[in-house]
């Protein structure tokens, strides 16, 4: 159970911060921010530790723990989220 509240809390801070400092607008509740976050997480743990090896920071973002790299990594695999879904739902004028 607490693996569950640790995701939902990481995702919450990582959905957050990457909505605040990705610029434009940004659609969705606190529903489709926490679910951004752990997908954010998920991302971008896999790429950290793609590009950097076994970090801890990247490892730690990818298992839901609550660490300020974790959340570094979280963040910026939410950020790239943001990022495809705005390529992946542009529309063609």
């Amino acid at each position: 159970m607490t693996n569950i509240i640790a995701w939902l809390v990481l995702g919450l801070i990582a959905g957050a911060l990457a909505k605040l400092f990705y610029p434009g607008t940004q659609g969705g509740g606190i529903i489709s921010t926490i679910i951004l976050g752990i997908l954010g997480a998920v991302f971008g743990g896999y790429l950290g530790q793609v590009l950097l090896g076994s970090s801890s920071g990247a490892a730690a973002a990818s298992v839901g723990a609550l660490s300020l790299p974790s959340i570094l990594f979280a963040v910026i695999g939410a950020m790239i989220l943001i990022f495809l879904w705005g390529l992946l739902t542009r529309r063609a004028v």
